[in-house]
């Protein structure tokens, strides 16, 4: 199951709040929210490797386990 099909069970750590608001500098109250409203982009690609699922969505790429649904982490993508 994709985890655009079980966005109920998305969540994250304490410290993956902290690693993805660093690695994007981001501000947003909510990370899980803002996580699910870019695996919810229509442009939205979701691949898995095995054990984790990879959101690319605008610049960025998200990495979520495919058994607990925790959002591990997420980096901006270098455009070339």
């Amino acid at each position: 199951m994709e985890p655009n099909e079980n966005l109920e069970k998305l969540h994250t750590t304490k410290l993956g709040v902290e690693r993805i608001k660093r690695n994007l500098q981001l501000e947003a109250d909510s990370i899980v929210s803002w996580c699910r409203d870019q695996i919810l982009k229509k442009d939205a690609r979701i691949e898995r490797r095995g054990k984790n699922w990879y959101i690319l969505a605008d610049d960025c790429k998200i990495t979520v386990n495919a058994h607990s649904y925790t959002i591990i982490t997420a980096h901006k993508i270098k455009q070339i």
